[in-house]
C-alpha cells in the first residue's frame, strides 16, 4: 500500500487464496457487465468478435466510479454474508447506476423485479441494450433500480440520506458511498456533523465511504489532493475515525481486496464495541462515539483502456465517461473495445447460458439480505399507518367568525405532541428543523420528547436528550436529506421551517420529487409517507426580521413540478391548519407544502366547517359576502391567513361604504384547485371554477405569495381577463404587520380601490369611496412614520358580522 498510515489501518484478518478469487471473479463480473451497459446492444457474452452492429448507436453513460461501485459492491456482500447484518447502501457518485445495475442482476434481485431482464444469456442482453437508451434506464441511480433510494443526478445528499435511513432503524447498517466530487458540495460538508444526532440505543450505523479516485468531470477533487495527514485531521475533526485502503495502477487487485475485507471487518467491529457499550448503558454519561468511516482510493476508470492514442485514460479524467469513443466507425477502436471487455475473461464468469459461475456468486447473499432487496431500500415495505390523534380535543371553538384568535402553530405544536405519544413505542415519526422549533411555537412537543443530542450537555440546556426525535441542525440541507432519508425508507416526518429559507432545499425537493414521480411508475415499488413541509414564520409576519426574511417564492417552485406528487396548502385560520396537516400526514407518494403564520390571527371555522372546507379545497363564504340570492357584481378571493384577514377587512368596508354592493367571498386553501384537471389531478373543472368565480364578474384575488403564479394556474380560466390579483411583490423591510401589505398593495384599502375599478357601473358612483380608500393609505402612511404602529382601526379591527 501506498504509505504507513494506509498500511497499518486495516484489520489484519488474512483471506483465503479462494476467497480472494471468488471476489475477483464477482468483481471482475460487475465490471464486464458496467461497461457493457455502456457500449453492447447484442452479442452480450462475447462469442463472436464483435462487430459494429453489436455497438450502441450512441454511446451513453459514465466509466469512471463504476469500478470503484464495482468493488465496494462486492465487499458489501461478503460483510453480510460473514456477519449477517442488515445493510443497505445509499449510492452517491452521480452516474455510476451500471455498477448498481450489475451487482443487482449478479444477486438475482433484478431478474426477479423485472422479469425480461433475466440472469441468463437473453436478460443480460436486455440488461445491456435498455441502459441510458430510450426506454430504458437512466445512467444514474433511479427508482428502476434495485436498492436504491436516491435520483444520482445531482450531489451532495448521500451522507444525509444515509442518516435519515439509520434513525431509528437500531439494526441497520447504512453505507453512504460517497464521491470525491460530490464531497465537494455544501450539503454533503454539513453532512459529517450529523454523528452529533446519531443515537446507537435506537438508531442503525452509518459508514460512509469516501470515495477519491482523483477527479470530477475534467478537475482533480479537494479532498483527493489533500495531504493524507490533513485529511485524517478533518475527518477526525467531524469525529469520524477514518481506515484507508489504496490502490494504484499497479496495486496487485488481490492485495486490494485483502485490505478491503479487512477494513470492513474493523469497521464493523468498531461499531458493534460503540453499540455494544451505549445500549449496555443507555443512559449513563458519555463521550461522544468516534464511528468509523473508510476511504478508499481507486484509479479513475479502474481496469479500462490505459491509453488511447498515445494518451494515458485510465487513472485520468479521460475516464469519467465512455474512455473509447468512435467504436462503430472506427474498426481500430472497436477491436481495441473488445480486447478490454475480453480481459475480463467473461467465459470464466458466465456459463453456456449466460448465467454466472458459482465461484463469482460465493459471497453474494441470499434473500432480503441482498443490497437490491432490502426492505428499508423500498421502504412501502414496511410503511405502517400513523396513529394519528383525533383532531377533537385540539380544535379551537368558534362561536362565530372571528371572534376568537390563536397561534395556529402553538395549537399544532400540542396536536403533534400527541402524535409524538402515540409513536414513542415504534419510533416512526420525527419532527426535523432548523433551530425553531420553539420560534415556530411547536415547543409544545417537549412534553412527549427532546431535541436528540449526542454530544456534551450543560445544565443550562433546555429539552435536550440522547434519545429524542426532534433533531435541529441549523442546515436546511441536512434537515431534508434527513426526512428524505426517514420517508424513503419507510416512516413519516414533517420538516418545519421559516418559509424563506425553505428556498435553501428547492434542488433537493427537486431530486425528491422527480424520484416520487418515477416511483410511481416503477410496479414493484411501494409508495412511501409523504414529504411534509410546515413554512411559517412566513413573509407576510417577518416585519421585525425585515427584507431577507420575507420570500414566499417556494411555492412556485413546487407547483412547477410534477402534479402528480405536488400539493400546497394555505391554511387560513388555527382549525382548517389542523385538518390540512392531519390529511398530509395520511397522503402517500406525495410532497405536501403546508404554509401557515406562528402569530395570533382569527379563527373562521369551526372545525366541522374547516374540514369541509379543506375537503372542497375552496369555497364561498356565505357568512362573508353579501350576493343573497342573486349574482355577485365582484368576487373577493383570497389564500393565506394574512390575505384572508385583509379579504375579510375588505368585505368588511365595502358593507359599509357600499351597502349595496353584492359581494362574493372565496377563499382557497388547495392552491392546486385552481387549475385545470388536465393540469394537476387536484383541479377544478370548468363548469366548476365558473360557479365559484363566476365567467365574467370582477374577481379581486389577495394572494398570499407573488401574484403571476395565480395568474399563471389560472390563464385558461374564462374570468381571467377580469382577474386581479394582489400579493407579495418583492417589497420588503423591517417594518409593522400592516404596513408590509400596504407596501405590496394588498391591504383592504388596495383592494377596496380595486373593486371600484374593476366592478361596472361603480367608477363614478363610488368615486368618494375610491378616495376614502386612497386617503386612508396616506393616513397609514403618515401614522406609521410618525409613530411606529399601525393605524387604530386596522390593528384593533375584527370581523363582526354573523
Amino acid at each position: 500500500m501506498a504509505n504507513d498510515l494506509t498500511s497499518r489501518t486495516p484489520h489484519d484478518h488474512p483471506l483465503s487464496d479462494p476467497e480472494i478469487q471468488a471476489l475477483d471473479a464477482h468483481w471482475r463480473a460487475l465490471a464486464y457487465l458496467s461497461a457493457g451497459q455502456l457500449y453492447l446492444r447484442a452479442n452480450p457474452l462475447l462469442r463472436e468478435p464483435l462487430r459494429p452492429e453489436h455497438v450502441k448507436p450512441r454511446v451513453l453513460g459514465h466509466w469512471g466510479t463504476c469500478p470503484g461501485l464495482a468493488l465496494l459492491y462486492t465487499h458489501l456482500n461478503r460483510l453480510i454474508t460473514t456477519r449477517g447484518t442488515p445493510t443497505m447502501a445509499v449510492w452517491g457518485p452521480g452516474h455510476g447506476a451500471a455498477a448498481v445495475l450489475a451487482g443487482a442482476w449478479m444477486e438475482g434481485t433484478y431478474g426477479e423485479l423485472w422479469p425480461d431482464v433475466s440472469r441468463d444469456a437473453t436478460g443480460m442482453e436486455r440488461l445491456f441494450a435498455q441502459f441510458s437508451q430510450p426506454g430504458g434506464v437512466p445512467s444514474h441511480t433511479s427508482p428502476e433500480v434495485p436498492g436504491s433510494v436516491q435520483e444520482g443526478g445531482e450531489l451532495g445528499y448521500a451522507l444525509s440520506h444515509a442518516f435519515g435511513a439509520a434513525f431509528d432503524n437500531p439494526d441497520l447498517l447504512v453505507c453512504a458511498v460517497i464521491g470525491d466530487g460530490e464531497a465537494e458540495t455544501g450539503p454533503l460538508a454539513a453532512s459529517w456533523q450529523a454523528t452529533t444526532f446519531l443515537d446507537p440505543v435506537h438508531d442503525g450505523a452509518v459508514l460512509p465511504v469516501l470515495h477519491l479516485n482523483g477527479y470530477k468531470i475534467a478537475n482533480p477533487t479537494v479532498l483527493a489532493r489533500l495531504p493524507e495527514r490533513q485529511l485524517v485531521d478533518l475527518l477526525r475533526g467531524y469525529g469520524w475515525e477514518p481506515l484507508f485502503v489504496t490502490a494504484d495502477l499497479d496495486t496487485p487487485r488481490s492485495a486490494v481486496h485483502h485490505a478491503l475485507a479487512g477494513a470492513l471487518d474493523t469497521a464493523a467491529e468498531q461499531i458493534e464495541t460503540v453499540r455494544r457499550r451505549v445500549r449496555a448503558s443507555p443512559d449513563a454519561p458519555r463521550e461522544q462515539s468516534h464511528w468509523p468511516l473508510l476511504v478508499l482510493r481507486t484509479p479513475k476508470g479502474w481496469s479500462g483502456p490505459r491509453e488511447v492514442d498515445g494518451l494515458q485514460i485510465e487513472g485520468t479524467s479521460r475516464a469519467h465517461q465512455v474512455p473509447l469513443s468512435g467504436v462503430r466507425e472506427d474498426e481500430k477502436r472497436l477491436r481495441e473495445l473488445e480486447d478490454w471487455l475480453r480481459s475480463y475473461r467473461p467465459e470464466q464468469l458466465f456459463d453456456h447460458r449466460g448465467q454466472p459461475r458459482p465461484q463469482a456468486l460465493e459471497f453474494v447473499p441470499g434473500g432480503d439480505r441482498r443490497l437490491g432487496s432490502v426492505p428499508q431500500a423500498n421502504g412501502g415495505r414496511l410503511l405502517r399507518r400513523l396513529p394519528l390523534p383525533p383532531l377533537e380535543p385540539h380544535a379551537v371553538p368558534v362561536e362565530r367568525p372571528g371572534a376568537s384568535a390563536h397561534e395556529p402553530t402553538r395549537v399544532l405544536g400540542a396536536y403533534l405532541e400527541q402524535l409524538m405519544r402515540a409513536t414513542e413505542e415504534e419510533r416512526d415519526f420525527r419532527l426535523f428543523g432548523p433551530d425553531e422549533t420553539d420560534s415556530n411555537r411547536l415547543s409544545a412537543v417537549w412534553g412527549a420528547t427532546d431535541r436528540g443530542w449526542q454530544a456534551e450537555q450543560l445544565t443550562t440546556d433546555e429539552h435536550l436528550g440522547r434519545h429524542g426525535r426532534v433533531l435541529e441542525v441549523l442546515s436546511e440541507h441536512l434537515c431534508e436529506g434527513w426526512l428524505e432519508g426517514y420517508v424513503l425508507t419507510g416512516r413519516h416526518g414533517l420538516f418545519a421551517s421559516y418559509e424563506a429559507f425553505t428556498n435553501l432545499v428547492s434542488s433537493m425537493v427537486s431530486q425528491h420529487v422527480k424520484w416520487v414521480h418515477s416511483a410511481r411508475r416503477v410496479p414493484w415499488r411501494r409508495p412511501v409517507a409523504a414529504l411534509n413541509h410546515l413554512l411559517t414564520s412566513h413573509a407576510w409576519r417577518q416585519d421585525h426580521n425585515g427584507f431577507s426574511h420575507q420570500d414566499p417564492g417556494f411555492i412556485d417552485h413546487v407547483l412547477s413540478k410534477s402534479p402528480d406528487v405536488v400539493r400546497v396548502y394555505l391554511p387560513p385560520d388555527t382549525n382548517t391548519l389542523l385538518c390540512v396537516t392531519d390529511h398530509a400526514l395520511r397522503t402517500r407518494d406525495t410532497m405536501n407544502v403546508i404554509v401557515a403564520g406562528k402569530n395570533s390571527c382569527f379563527d373562521w371555522l369551526g372545525l366541522e366547517d374547516a374540514r369541509d372546507h379543506c375537503a372542497r379545497g375552496l369555497g364561498i363564504w356565505e357568512w362573508a359576502g353579501t350576493e343573497g340570492a342573486g349574482e355577485p357584481d365582484v368576487v373577493l378571493a383570497c389564500a393565506g391567513d394574512v390575505p384572508t384577514q385583509e379579504t375579510l377587512a375588505t368585505a368588511d368596508l365595502l358593507r359599509e361604504w357600499l351597502p349595496d354592493l353584492a359581494v362574493r367571498v372565496v377563499n382557497v386553501v388547495d392552491v392546486a384547485r385552481l387549475m385545470s384537471p388536465s393540469e394537476h389531478p387536484h383541479g377544478l373543472s370548468d363548469a366548476d371554477f365558473d360557479t365559484v368565480f363566476t365567467r365574467d364578474r370582477p374577481v379581486i384575488f389577495a394572494y398570499h405569495g407573488y401574484p403571476w403564479l395565480v395568474h399563471r394556474l389560472t390563464y385558461s380560466r374564462a374570468v381571467h381577463d377580469q382577474l386581479v390579483v394582489r400579493g407579495y411583490r418583492e417589497s420588503g423591510t423591517t417594518t409593522t404587520p400592516f404596513d408590509m401589505v400596504v407596501r405590496n398593495g394588498m391591504d383592504r384599502y388596495h383592494l377596496v380601490r380595486d373593486v371600484v375599478d374593476r366592478t361596472e357601473g361603480l367608477g363614478a358612483r363610488a368615486a368618494t369611496v375610491r378616495q376614502r380608500a386612497v386617503d386612508m393609505r396616506e393616513r397609514h402612511r403618515r401614522h406609521v412614520l410618525r409613530h411606529g404602529t399601525d393605524l387604530p382601526e386596522v390593528a384593533d379591527w375584527h370581523w363582526s358580522h354573523r
